[in-house]
């Protein structure tokens, strides 16, 4: 499959998607757009499970590009990087403009009279 296929498919944000699937990650992001950096000793202050389940879930969304890990000292600071968010708003928007145009397709044939293809015969 060619890349740009790949890219349209969504397939490349598969990582994205997979980080973003838990509601926890989900949270993290928030709390880091609105607050970074932070350390995972820091975050844990704020949620209800261990350093450990917060390191696991920032190296997933690291992971996957979502945020970006600066050594300062003998601690590791977490901030948010966005960039990722805007490839995934591209494409959702690209699917979105795809299915509106499938809709306008149908629209009009419903307007002029044409059955869609496949559709069954009248009784």
């Amino acid at each position: 499959m060619s890349r740009e296929r790949t890219k349209a498919s969504g397939r490349g944000n598969a990582p994205v998607f997979a980080a973003l699937a838990d509601p926890m990650r989900r949270d993290l992001l928030m709390h880091l757009a609105e607050h970074s950096p932070k350390t995972a000793t820091q975050l844990a202050e704020d949620y209800p499970i261990t350093r450990q389940g917060i390191l696991k879930h920032l190296r997933i969304l690291e992971e996957a590009g979502l945020v970006a890990v600066r050594q300062k000292g003998r601690e590791k600071q977490y901030t948010l990087t966005p960039g990722q968010l805007g490839e995934l708003e591209r494409w959702i928007r690209d699917v979105t403009a795809r299915w509106d145009e499938r809709l306008l397709r149908l629209k009009a044939m419903l307007e002029d009279g044409d059955e869609p293809p496949g559709a069954p015969e009248p009784a």
